[in-house]
């Protein structure tokens, strides 16, 4: 049986440094890229207060919201991604930037954010977080967002700036997760944001 070939997509990020650089999306349902529309709808919120922060990319699959982040102006950005298509996306993605401001983490994004999250504690600069965890469409994802609640009470308040979820509409997410309280909610559709700022 022929293996069916992944179709890769392309999108640009849309402004700053790198604007106009062609980043690949791969058609794979775990890296569901945030749609445009949400993407420039994230960046109109937080303007131009990511310039010389710390960006985080929880669920990163080929990195376009980070990228946007490092086009920007933020100082350093951290990607996790555990599907093995989408990480070689990301990397090719990468190059088309600076690389020198990038660090990618293969594997289990829950193994992996405590490593992450160490990293930029050490490093004194106030942290975007994004997490766009993989809707629960297929068995053993139904607790991922529990999971992703339990990541988010880690994070303390000296080392966030904001702590941003893409997530199901249908889905009501917590007030208040840990030291973090919900600010802002936006919908399109089928996927919500909701904004968190430490207390």
């Amino acid at each position: 049986m022929k293996k069916e070939k992944i179709k890769i997509f392309t999108t640009s990020i849309i402004a700053g440094d790198f604007k106009g650089k062609k980043i690949e999306i791969p058609d794979i349902f775990t890296t569901r890229s945030s749609k445009g529309i949400l993407k420039e709808s994230f960046f109109n919120t937080i303007q131009f207060d990511i310039i010389d922060k710390n960006f985080v990319e929880v669920f990163a699959g080929s990195g376009s919201i980070g990228l946007e982040a490092l086009s920007r102006g933020a100082t350093s950005c951290y990607f996790m991604e555990y599907n093995k298509i989408a990480f070689k996306c990301l990397e090719s993605n990468i190059k088309v930037t600076d690389p020198s401001r990038c660090s990618t983490f293969y594997g289990d994004s829950f193994v992996n954010f405590e490593n992450v999250y160490n990293i930029v504690k050490k490093t004194g600069l106030k942290t975007y977080f994004y997490f766009d965890p993989p809707f629960s469409t297929r068995d053993g994802m139904d607790d991922i967002y529990d999971k992703t609640i339990a990541l988010m009470e880690q994070i303390e308040p000296e080392v966030c700036e904001m702590v941003t979820v893409e997530h199901m509409t249908n889905l009501d997410m917590p007030s208040q997760v840990g030291n973090l309280e919900l600010i802002k909610r936006k919908k399109f559709g089928r996927s919500t944001m909701s904004y968190y700022k430490p207390l």
